[in-house]
């Protein structure tokens, strides 16, 4: 099939599009049970309409016990009461694309829940679904191979009544699918297409690069934090992950030519595997979910947070913007569901400087090349949650973090500054709607409290103010979408060793912009880049330092956008 049919040509739609994540317990709750719904999402769409993003990406709505907050599903084909039922979704469908919006869904089918019926005739040694999951004898009465989980402990559960051991490369009720098996794999294509065929606009696929893994299950390497091994050799973008994600196209991404949005969430992927699963000519994702540039500020783990050097990130998306230039497309990105709040993680949370920051990080991360995705609550200059004790947190990750560090030895005061910093529940604290009781989220009790400081950032108040961060986000979609040279343009990074100022160009037949940010609260300057003085100012975020010539002055948190025809 040529490039052109599977929508990846140059002006495929999605090259201009930007993309906002609802994360659905935490948005918007319609009946006062405490937790988001898709009738209250419904209710809030004019928000992202106003804001003028082109797709809406929703976390997983469907069944689920809820031990990974929806990413343990167990029915592919319906909706979680919690979040509604099917007519629910279909009316949240309806709105969207009468909005002139596309809505993608998120597809976890590297694992399901343990309650899936799938997993559940898997059990039974005789069960034609046997193989539908990494089931293996005990070695030596021990687990299969020493691979250990994302979420702490072992990646093996041991199933006593069949004296057998499952994979589960996260929680032990998320045990992993075998794509070795070819039946499995139908039963996945068929269910994307039952979405497909509803209406739904295309998939954000879930550690999609886990699904191969070596049929040996080899031991991994023990490093120095023990006793398990490092088993992403053996599963990190495996042996079969391409056949794979080529026969998911050929079987349902094909059948819907130029409608479909895919992006793969890939953890550990390079910038060499990324050109080949989003080359056109190779027919996979249109796209990946790469996480370099979020785990530069990472120690010896992810709760080890350090300070972020500039260079680094500078290094890092230079790297893919060049990486993937000719070859394939880059998704954007601060903030989703697993990070904390980016304004309060590389920018400044205070009341004096939270809407600067988080404006010049927007114009950065906006003006690079490829499609921009915001997070719930990144357009209003949400920060990271007041988490001060462990009953603060609800999340799974932080949680067994915690209980494991505290049975090697450490003490409460040294393991919780780590997850404050970097616990995925700052992302999931309720949108801020208005300064009301519980931020307009509900009327009930949240299943998570409410940010206090909602009541200086919420959405009522960024409406009502022009130099709002709000405002700010619905000026650089409007840039991305009337501005060529956003889209198409090539890349140039300046000044990449400054530790202070991203500065860069991007340039598409005549026209060249120049976007550059200060990374620091204190004024910053540079040399100006030959021919700049005097261009046209397209955007910034509120007052500027006067020019100097030949010079680049910027004050704390700035950021400009300037243009010019050569």
């Amino acid at each position: 099939m040529a490039a052109d049919d599977m929508g990846h040509a140059e002006d495929a739609w999605w090259r201009s599009a930007v993309v906002y994540q609802v994360y659905p317990r935490s948005f918007a709750d319609s009946d006062g049970d405490g937790v988001g719904d898709l009738d209250g999402l419904t209710g809030r769409l004019d928000h992202l309409s106003g804001l003028g993003v082109d797709v809406l990406w929703l976390s997983p709505v469907n069944p689920s016990p809820q031990a990974d907050n929806g990413y343990d599903i167990s029915d592919y084909q319906d909706i979680d009461p919690v979040f509604g039922d099917l007519a629910a979704f279909d009316r949240l469908l309806g709105a969207v694309h009468e909005r002139g919006m596309k809505l993608v869904m998120d597809l976890v089918v590297n694992h399901t829940s343990d309650e899936h019926p799938w997993f559940q005739e898997s059990r039974d040694p005789a069960s034609p679904k046997r193989d539908w999951y990494w089931w293996r004898p005990p070695r030596e009465g021990r687990e299969p191979n020493n691979w250990g989980s994302f979420f702490s402990g072992s990646a093996w559960e041991l199933d006593a009544a069949s004296d057998a051991y499952y994979l589960h490369l996260f929680s032990p009720k998320q045990p992993d699918l075998n794509w070795e098996n070819p039946r499995m794999r139908r039963a996945v294509y068929a269910m994307m297409r039952w979405w497909l065929d509803r209406g739904v606009d295309g998939f954000r696929m879930d550690v999609v690069n886990l699904i191969s893994k070596d049929p040996a299950l080899p031991d991994g390497e023990v490093h120095e934090q023990g006793p398990y091994g490092d088993g992403s050799p053996y599963f990190v973008c495996g042996p079969r992950i391409h056949d794979y994600l080529q026969e998911m196209h050929r079987e349902v991404i094909a059948r819907y030519p130029g409608r479909l949005l895919t992006v793969g969430e890939m953890p550990g992927v390079t910038v060499e595997q990324a050109r080949l699963f989003t080359d056109p000519a190779r027919a996979e994702l249109d796209m990946v979910f790469q996480f370099e540039h979020v785990g530069l500020d990472h120690g010896r783990g992810k709760f080890d947070p350090r300070p972020l050097r500039l260079t680094d990130l500078k290094a890092s998306l230079g790297r893919w913007q060049s990486g993937l230039a000719d070859v394939g497309w880059n998704s954007l990105y601060w903030n989703n569901h697993d990070q904390p709040r980016v304004v309060s993680r590389f920018g400044d949370d205070g009341p004096s400087h939270r809407t600067r920051s988080a404006t010049m990080l927007a114009t950065v991360l906006h003006l690079h090349r490829g499609t921009p995705y915001v997070y719930q609550g990144e357009e209003l200059g949400m920060a990271n949650a007041p988490l001060r004790t462990i009953e603060d947190f609800r999340d799974i990750e932080s949680l067994n973090h915690y209980t494991e560090a505290l049975r090697a030895g450490a003490e409460p005061e040294d393991v919780l500054p780590g997850l404050r910093a970097m616990g995925r529940d700052n992302a999931r604290t309720p949108m801020q709607w208005d300064a009301s009781p519980h931020a307009g989220f509900t009327t009930g009790t949240p299943w998570i409290p409410v940010n206090p400081n909602h009541t200086e950032v919420n959405a009522e108040a960024a409406l009502a103010d022009p130099d709002s961060v709000y405002h700010h986000y619905r000026r650089l979609i409007a840039l991305r979408h009337q501005e060529p040279a956003v889209v198409h343009g090539d890349f140039t990074m300046l000044l990449p060793d400054d530790e202070r100022i991203y500065a860069f160009t991007r340039r598409y037949g005549r026209t060249v912009l120049l976007v550059v940010g200060n990374f620091t609260g204190d004024t910053a300057s540079a040399v100006m880049p030959a021919g700049w003085d005097g261009a046209e100012l397209v955007m910034g975020n509120g007052p500027s330092v006067p020019p100097r010539p030949g010079r680049l002055v910027l004050a704390p948190w700035e950021a400009r956008v300037h243009r010019r025809n050569d």
